[in-house]
């Protein structure tokens, strides 16, 4: 049984922001009919699991155009080896970028404290005296 939502049950639903879904609706992520003189948004359950998809791809680090090719692909009847494989290839990508910026990070984090060392040694050197 097919459900609909609200552009505010699923800001409420997500503790995300209309202006948030709209957004995504933008980009292609989400395609919502419209529905009453208003022309309300209303989405769907489809609706509902791309941006469930959508956050929790955001929340891997992933960007908005990776997301939306994932999703356009698992959408597709195409082979399910090549989407996954595909898939792999973008995680594969995205922990590279990860790891390369956890390197960058732990070499700031060395270069601080050794200039730590280096101020605790001359204040200490400046108590002596």
């Amino acid at each position: 049984m097919s459900h609909s939502f609200t552009i505010t049950e699923l800001a409420r639903e997500f503790d995300i922001t209309p202006r948030a879904i709209r957004f995504y609706e933008d980009q292609g992520l989400l395609a919502p009919s419209r529905q009453g003189s208003a022309k309300s948004r209303v989405y769907s359950n489809r609706d509902r699991t791309r941006l469930k998809l959508t956050l929790r791809g955001k929340r891997l680090g992933l960007a908005l155009s990776e997301v939306r090719e994932l999703l356009d692909m698992y959408e597709s009847p195409r082979d399910e080896a090549a989407q996954l494989t595909k898939f792999l290839e973008v995680m594969g990508h995205h922990r590279g970028l990860l790891e390369r910026q956890r390197e960058d990070i732990e070499a700031q984090l060395g270069e601080l404290a050794a200039f730590e060392t280096r101020v605790r040694k001359r204040l200490a050197e400046r108590g002596r005296k």
